[in-house]
């Protein structure tokens, strides 16, 4: 089975921190060393499929956002999880799109949602929210119920009055 400790045997400079989630393999890498890391777990040692990326606010500025990627070496059918941290003032990560090009969709989400810019990301636009629209609903200092005027809440006739968004205080 893949130990992260494998890949410190061939590159000792190579830092990580390790995290238990569930019993699976997971490190939280350096952003400068994710790329590099991604092609060598792919190549060397079998994870060929990546499963989910998943982006995350975390409470603290410092390291506030926190991109998982989920991947599956079918052969072992090992599973393990790459994490990144970044912060609000520099929130980019590089892309791994050209490592499995099934992190497009997840990656424009973790854009989308969070604002996490992936450094060389083919197509990073947005997914849900309009192009123009300067924020990233999924922060924690995003308002509950969203930011009055912006855009227009969801409405429908049958709906309780008492729970109309759309118009409170008005």
């Amino acid at each position: 089975m893949f130990s992260f400790e494998q890949l410190k045997e061939t590159d000792p400079t190579l830092t990580f921190e390790r995290v238990d989630v569930t019993g699976d393999e997971c490190a939280i890498l350096p952003r400068e060393r994710m790329l590099d890391v991604a092609k060598r777990l792919k190549h060397e040692f079998g994870f060929l499929q990546m499963m989910d990326v998943l982006g995350s606010a975390q409470r603290e500025k410092k390291g506030g956002f926190e991109v998982t990627y989920n991947l599956r070496n079918h052969v072992t059918k090992q599973r393990i999880f790459l994490k990144v941290r970044c912060d609000e003032r520099d929130p980019h990560v590089p892309s791994l799109y050209s490592v499995w090009e099934g992190c497009n969709w997840h990656e424009r989400e973790a854009y989308d949602m969070y604002g996490v810019i992936f450094d060389n990301h083919p197509d990073l636009r947005r997914m849900y929210m309009p192009e123009d629209f300067e924020y990233h609903p999924l922060r924690k200092d995003f308002p509950l119920m969203g930011i009055p005027g912006s855009i227009p809440l969801p409405h429908h006739e049958d709906a309780d009055p008492r729970f109309d968004v759309a118009n409170r205080g008005e």
